[in-house]
């Protein structure tokens, strides 16, 4: 940690000393640390003192002694997405991911796992795998979630229909008291500290009438789970679970395992509307399906394969084999009374379908017009043949304050997720929100309901527990928190005797007025709080692998360090416009610090569910960082690459020679801030440019404005690898029957001004080239490099938002599939019939889209995928100095494997120079450009034919 034994101002030295003393976990109460854990993804935002990440159970119970005797109050904190503002705190933050994440034992006969609290879920599942296990409830966050922060929530997830809550699969814990005090708890044996038992005893008509009766009861504690009736005795486990942290740390946990289905299906059934679809999930009960999920339209950007409807309920079914899972979702698809329906056996198109619905919880943050939606009513739950009938008034509700929502969730369980559109900024927005939320829950009492059903009850709805419970139970709530934690140091504020639900809101610390920024911001209105108020805090970019074509976020896997995560950024830059925690704006040593592993890939732009776009505001806020003062060397050498690859070209034969001796390049890698692991890469002798006004010379003549390709050449195009733009040359005049333009002088697209945060001279950059770049009207401009393409498509018209002509070039963009499927259709390309590895550029992934290369690789007979997740060199980023290790940690993460397990014969591809740069440099192996590849082909076609006609005479 960047802050580590830093201490602030307002802690008191004896308690940092003490602490420092008794545990051996790393403690941190820096700037840094405090900012990236005053909020998890709840409206809420509370700050810490400090964070300690404890080693194992006995630093846990050492810092909560060290805590209660100075009086400091703790919060311990998981994956950090608990959406009612339960895993924060204003004392010592607990970090029980860093160390305390291993799996103890498996046994697969007693189907039992111990594990550690920070566990993620995804692991835990990954290692029940080949014994044909699974533990049952899976939240949408399963790939960051912990099973110590589920403990705590009781989460429950898609698949508790047929598995259960978290305290259905909790079997025994070990938990750490305020003070120290370890416990065992285990059903039937004991009720938990001394003197609970005999409260149970005094109100046991109270605790047998008080809660009602559903599935997703997880409001309040479950104190009727200690009544002496409850089968195989009281059961403290099942009490602790959901206590969301007010009671004790959990430090081990032996949960229960299912079998997993061998095979499953997918029925997914359109309704008219969602309250169509929550009468019908009933009905489906009986078949005993795994899930019965719904959602409405409102959540759905695109088709997806969805059957007709405006409503959707998921059927997940299962069998020993894929013909017994699919006849099982066809009786389902058959008892359904939908408007249609579809059965979907194809793993990959469950896996896409079933993203949908994971990225619900960000996607819910955007109303389809782009305004803003928050949790606060997130997740009650009302009788499964009760949620209808509920939705129905629940819309009303919404209608009569004015709101808007987009329900979502587990019909089956009647348990229904929603963000709405509140105001939580302006005085009269909040005074509604708390309106809205006292009737709702009255709404919910009257369908028989819990206000939470999945992920508690935290600061968002404890203080109506008495509308649910009334008045009696909830003074027992407060009697049991006592007995457990006498001191009130555990997360206080959180259930019992909870803070207002308008307070700590964590938009109130904002600026006021936009903040004066460069980029557009079009997507949040041109305000740059707008935009950081994206994330939500649901963490997908703290996923630990990269999974299918998925890029986000590559310097978080490769450090493990939330600050280092595209959620930690943001809140980063948060804090630094609240001005609080960190308290000198653009300054900012910590945002920098951070900031300085973002890649830059985009990768967040697309695969984060609210679009957070870390690229675009690192440029932002280097900008300002560095804004009348001396900037690192790299930014000089390659922030201003393109001049300087413009000055060179001329001498690139003696600087190529030069570069090759040692102690001369050494020099100028220290000189320029370049890593000193990097080779400085070869000069083209000659460029791209030049070769095509050579080509034209010999003979090339200029046809009709509707005979001609206008073709890019991008800085790394024309200087450090012209053979990519010969062979789109050849291939594009090939298939088109048009002639390629040579391209104007002086046109750049400002990538690396972008990337090292030099916006000034990249608008000049801009301007400069919309004013030279004549595009024929109605003439796509093709681009070969993807980091360009993506600048131009997406940069350009953000950084000059006013300028018409930058949306009409941004508009006019193309990669070269994207052109040949456009413009030459008919166009057959050679076959290849060979396999392919390598790298899909991450610009691509996250802007311009791949669909294009894939088809033609495709009709190629190039088979085989191209790995997804970022290569590490990243234009600059990996050539900086002090970037290496992360550079190789995130090519070694999927890249390198893919190109060293790759049969022989193998076409290696990368249409991005920094992707080919990598392995050339990573792995000693050439990789080429698409182009290159269809190129080759072509000449290898037409020689075989030319051979073929010398033959016939």
């Amino acid at each position: 940690m960047a802050e580590q034994h830093r201490p602030h101002t307002d802690m008191p030295p004896a308690f940092v000393a003490a602490l420092r003393s008794a545990v051996r976990g790393t403690s941190d109460f820096g700037a840094a640390a405090r900012a990236l854990t005053t909020m998890d993804a709840s409206n809420y935002r509370r700050v810490p003192l400090g964070v300690l990440a404890p080693r194992d159970a006995d630093d846990i119970a050492a810092a909560l002694a060290v805590c209660r005797e100075h009086g400091v109050p703790v919060v311990a904190r998981g994956g950090g997405t608990s959406i009612a503002g339960q895993a924060t705190g204003t004392g010592l933050v607990l970090d029980l991911t860093r160390h305390l994440r291993t799996i103890l034992d498996l046994d697969p006969v007693a189907r039992t796992a111990v594990v550690q609290p920070g566990v993620i879920l995804d692991d835990l599942r990954a290692a029940a795998a080949p014994h044909g296990l699974t533990f049952g409830p899976d939240p949408s966050t399963h790939s960051r979630c912990t099973l110590g922060g589920m403990i705590g929530n009781n989460s429950c997830g898609a698949h508790s229909v047929a598995w259960g809550t978290t305290a259905d699969n909790v079997r025994k814990l070990s938990v750490v008291r305020y003070g120290g005090e370890a416990l065992r708890l285990e059903q039937g044996s004991g009720q938990g500290p001394e003197g609970v038992g005999a409260l149970v005893a005094a109100h046991l008509a109270l605790l047998r009438t008080g809660y009602p009766g559903l599935p997703r009861r997880i409001s309040g504690y479950a104190l009727d789970a200690l009544l002496p009736e409850h089968p195989g005795g009281p059961d403290p486990v099942r009490a602790f679970c959901g206590s969301e942290g007010t009671l004790g740390v959990v430090t081990e946990a032996t949960v229960r395992l299912v079998e997993a289905p061998r095979a499953r299906a997918l029925a997914v059934l359109g309704f008219a509307d969602e309250s169509d679809a929550a009468d019908a999930a009933p009905g489906l009960l009986p078949f005993r399906p795994l899930t019965v999920e719904g959602m409405a339209a409102d959540l759905v950007t695109e088709s997806a394969g969805l059957p007709r409807g405006a409503a959707w309920l998921f059927v997940e079914t299962g069998g020993d084999t894929p013909a017994e899972a699919r006849a099982h979702a066809e009786r389902v698809l058959r008892a359904a009374d939908a408007v249609d329906g579809t059965v979907v056996t194809d793993p990959a198109g469950q896996r896409a379908l079933w993203r949908i619905r994971e990225d619900a919880a960000g996607t819910a943050t955007r109303m389809p017009d782009g305004s803003e939606a928050w949790p606060g009513w997130e997740d009650c739950a009302v009788p499964p043949a009760r949620l209808g009938a509920y939705l129905r008034d629940f819309r009303a509700l919404l209608a009569e304050h004015g709101l808007r929502g987009t329900p979502y969730g587990h019909f089956g369980d009647g348990c229904v997720h929603v963000r709405i559109d509140f105001d939580l900024i302006g005085a009269d927005g909040v005074a509604r929100f708390r309106r809205f939320s006292e009737e709702t829950a009255d709404l919910v009492v009257e369908h028989g309901g819990s206000l939470s059903g999945e992920h508690g009850d935290g600061q968002a709805r404890a203080e109506l527990l008495p509308r649910m419970y009334g008045d009696e139970l909830v003074a027992l709530f407060h009697r049991f928190k006592d007995l457990w934690d006498p001191d009130g140091g555990l997360n206080p504020g959180i259930l019992a005797r909870p803070a207002p639900l308008d307070a700590n809101l964590r938009f109130a610390v904002l600026p006021g007025r936009p903040v004066d920024v460069e980029f557009g911001y079009p997507q949040d209105g041109g305000d740059f709080a707008g935009a950081v108020r994206r994330c939500v805090g649901v963490a997908k970019c703290r996923t630990t692998e990269a999974s299918g074509a998925g890029v986000m976020c590559p310097s978080f896997r490769a450090t493990g360090e939330e600050a280092h995560s595209t959620r930690g950024r943001a809140r980063l830059l948060h804090e630094m416009l609240a001005g609080e925690v960190i308290t000198d704006g653009w300054r900012s040593e910590e945002v920098r610090d951070a900031l300085d592993l973002c890649l830059s890939c985009k990768g967040c732009r697309s695969d984060c569910p609210v679009g957070v776009d870390m690229a675009t505001y690192k440029a932002e806020f280097l900008h300002h960082h560095y804004r009348g003062r001396l900037r690192p060397a790299a930014h000089y050498a390659m922030g201003r690459l393109p001049r300087w690859l413009r000055l060179a070209a001329p001498f690139a034969r003696p600087l190529n020679a030069l570069a090759r001796l040692r102690p001369l390049a050494a020099l100028v890698k220290r000189l320029a801030g370049i890593a000193p692991e990097r080779t400085i890469p070869v000069l083209a002798t000659e460029t791209y440019s030049r070769w095509l006004l050579r080509r034209r010379g010999k003979g090339t003549r200029i046809l009709p404005s509707d005979r001609v390709v206008a073709l890019w050449a991008d800085t790394f195009t024309e200087h450090l690898s012209p053979q990519a733009g010969r062979a789109a040359v050849r291939v594009l005049e090939e298939a088109t029957g048009r002639t390629v333009l040579p391209p104007p002088r002086g046109v750049c697209c400002g990538l690396t001004y972008v990337s090292t945060g030099q916006l000034d001279a990249a608008r000049r950059v801009m301007r400069r080239t919309l004013d030279r770049l004549r595009l024929l009207p109605g003439h796509p401009l093709v681009v070969l490099e993807p980091s360009c393409a993506a600048t131009l498509r997406t940069d350009l018209p953000e950084l000059l938002p006013d300028d018409p002509r930058a949306a009409e070039l941004a508009a006019s963009v193309r990669t070269f599939a994207q052109y040949l499927e456009e413009y030459a259709p008919d166009w057959t390309p050679p076959r290849l019939d060979r396999p392919v590895a390598g790298q899909t550029h991450c610009h691509q992934h996250a802007v311009l889209g791949d669909a294009a290369e894939r088809r033609l690789r495709e009709r190629m007979g190039l088979t085989g995928e191209l790995s997804g997740g970022c290569c590490g060199l990243a234009g600059n980023f990996g050539f900086e100095k002090g970037h290496w290790e992360v550079s190789v940690a995130c090519a070694e993460e999927r890249l390198l494997p893919a190109v060293r397990n790759a049969e022989p014969g193998t076409e290696l591809l990368a249409d991005g120079f920094s992707c080919r740069t990598q392995l050339d440099q990573l792995a000693g192996r050439r990789a080429r450009h698409l182009a290159e590849v269809v190129a080759e082909a072509v000449e290898e076609a037409s020689t075989a034919v030319g051979e073929g006609r010398g033959d016939e005479t």
